[in-house]
């Protein structure tokens, strides 16, 4: 890759919570930074950014921003689990919109993808990238599916994509179940850079996650994008509360996210 100052970078779902972090950050590494999101972007625009609202649905327009960017950070769409309809728009079909526009400008895709892909594992177990897959709702199926987008566009195309298996990103943990899972914004920021300045990539799986000694997920591509997690979770263990009284939602590694809608029998019965 190119010098931080003349790389053209792009962040989609830049009104968001994380987007907006990302967004004060990467305008002071990388002049020029574009921002865009379909809602309104609710802060003041760094000096040498500029946003540009769109609807990442609309593939015309999202080949018209994207024009000559060489790094697409893609953390845009639906956020949380909804029905497959209000999905579809933002998380499918703009996700494919993102890695055509991708394999246009011969650009870098760095995915948002989430722990939700793999909800359904139980909290005894830690997991790597080669684990089966176990989604916990159309959010995480929509996540999934853009990995294998990423996948089949590296296959096919050769375009470049690292997937960020995002836990619980927040400022610190406020409950149990974050002491296995929380991302420090410290530590996206150096996952997301790191991801940006590695020479190559190829095609990359990255748990979302910081050094927590709880972690339920371990083995991933970190070591050969250059990326090290730095902050541990379990400073806070004696400020979290209780997870909710939930037995589903406890049981797996997906949390509340599980427990949406769940109508399994209970094991045993028919």
């Amino acid at each position: 890759m190119s010098d931080a100052a003349s790389r053209k970078v792009l962040l989609t779902g830049a009104s968001g919570v994380l987007g907006r972090f990302l967004a004060a950050e990467l305008a002071r590494r990388y002049p020029g930074l574009v921002l865009t999101d379909i809602l309104p972007f609710p802060d003041k625009v760094l000096e040498g950014a500029r946003f540009v609202q769109a609807d990442l649905a609309d593939a015309g327009r999202i080949a018209e921003i994207t024009e000559g960017v060489d790094t697409i950070i893609h953390f845009g769409g639906v956020a949380n689990e909804k029905s497959f309809e209000t999905i579809l728009p933002a998380n499918i079909v703009g996700t494919v919109n993102v890695f055509e526009a991708a394999r246009t400008n011969r650009a870098r895709v760095i995915f948002a993808s989430s722990n939700h892909t793999i909800g359904f594992h139980e909290r005894d177990r830690k997991l790597g990238i080669a684990d089966r897959v176990k989604p916990d709702g159309f959010y995480g199926v929509s996540k999934l599916f853009g990995e294998n987008v990423g996948s089949f566009y590296f296959d096919k195309f050769g375009v470049e994509s690292v997937h960020l298996r995002i836990g619980s990103a927040l400022r610190k943990p406020t409950e149990t179940r974050h002491l296995s899972t929380w991302l420090s914004y410290p530590d996206l920021l150096r996952m997301v850079v790191a991801s940006i300045e590695a020479e190559k990539t190829g095609y990359a799986l990255l748990w979302g996650v910081s050094a927590n000694t709880r972690s339920w997920w371990g083995e991933d591509d970190a070591a050969r994008l250059g990326y090290r997690a730095e902050d541990n979770a379990e400073v806070f263990a004696d400020k979290v509360t209780a997870d909710p009284d939930d037995p589903i939602a406890r049981r797996f590694q997906g949390g509340s996210f599980t427990s949406q809608g769940y109508g399994r029998a209970p094991e045993g019965k028919s």
